[in-house]
């Protein structure tokens, strides 16, 4: 006699769509947050929408939850993905696979799981790396790629140690999250000081409380989340070898690159000149690091217009 299917519970509590606060109205009637087990992992996404797939990569120290402004708009057009990668959010937290070789694996998996053989994908921050990752690793599967605020270790230029007091106010974190343990020690029972100097040192327009709340109670609640943020930085060792490789495999696929003009800028596509042959760069004006959130309007703007060929020809 077999067994019925089983399926994964729905996901609930912190991280959950259901518990997110401060959602766009309505949004709950078309975003619905599922686990999807891999075969490897369970992975968290937050799913709705009509038309071709398109995959929403989130950066350290955020969740799905960055894009909220945003999803509601791409759902018109797309079938949206906004994906919990490995070790964030409501996702399981193994011990380790946090190079972006595999983080580009898992999001493959996930996507066929979902049912969805070509995609588009938006990266910010480590979200970028792995959009990188991905579309080299599996140049079969994207279609489009849009990467935001990030350099990309292994392909950029390292910056030197005593660099200026600018460059160290904005990349101390990198040497730091690297650490084995003492950086646990430090930021545990103390996440709103270091995640909440994060988010407001790389800002030009501070996040609502509520959200920066949400992403520091995301990480204070399980020792295994905190953990795991940091894991993303310690296998950059990998990672950055890995890139090494990529690098020698230039990116055919149309990539659009933008940068918040108070923070990265321009650096952010040529960044992306270094890997890829056709790069639209774009420089929001009065924005910082998290453009999403600080300027949603103009990048779903620039979104629209670069995502418009594969909205319309993804049925062709």
């Amino acid at each position: 006699m077999s067994l019925p299917p089983t399926h994964p519970p729905t996901p609930e509590g912190r991280g959950s769509v259901s518990q997110a606060p401060n959602l766009p109205a309505g949004f709950a009637d078309t975003f619905t947050s599922r686990y999807v087990d891999t075969g490897e992992l369970r992975l968290h996404a937050v799913t709705g929408g009509e038309g071709p797939a398109l995959l929403l990569v989130a950066g350290w120290p955020q969740t799905w939850y960055a894009w909220r402004l945003l999803m509601p708009a791409l759902a018109l057009n797309f079938q949206v993905v906004a994906v919990d990668p490995r070790g964030v959010g409501l996702s399981d937290k193994p011990p380790g696979g946090y190079d972006t070789g595999t983080l580009a694996r898992d999001l493959v998996a996930l996507m066929d799981a979902l049912g969805h053989r070509r995609f588009a994908l938006v990266g910010h921050d480590v979200g970028m790396w792995t959009g990188y990752a991905l579309a080299a690793d599996h140049p079969d599967r994207l279609d489009r790629l849009a990467v935001a605020e990030a350099a990309i270790p292994g392909l950029s230029a390292s910056p030197p140690l005593l660099g200026s007091r600018e460059a160290n106010d904005r990349l101390w974190h990198f040497a730091f999250n690297r650490l084995a343990d003492v950086n646990e020690q430090l930021v545990s029972g103390r996440e709103h000081v270091y995640f909440g100097s994060q988010f407001a040192s790389k800002s030009a327009k501070a996040l609502p409380d509520y959200a920066v709340q949400h992403y520091v109670d995301t990480l204070a609640a399980d020792p295994e989340a905190l953990r795991a943020s940091f894991e993303f930085y310690r296998a950059l060792d990998t990672t950055v070898a890995q890139n090494q490789e990529r690098r020698t495999r230039r990116l055919t696929l149309p990539v659009l690159a933008i940068g918040g003009a108070e923070n990265l800028g321009a650096s952010v596509s040529e960044t992306m000149k270094l890997a890829a042959d056709d790069v639209q760069g774009l420089v929001l004006p009065d924005c910082g690091h998290y453009p999403a959130e600080e300027a949603p309007k103009a990048m779903l703007a620039a979104l629209t217009a670069f995502l418009a060929p594969y909205r319309d020809g993804a049925g062709a």
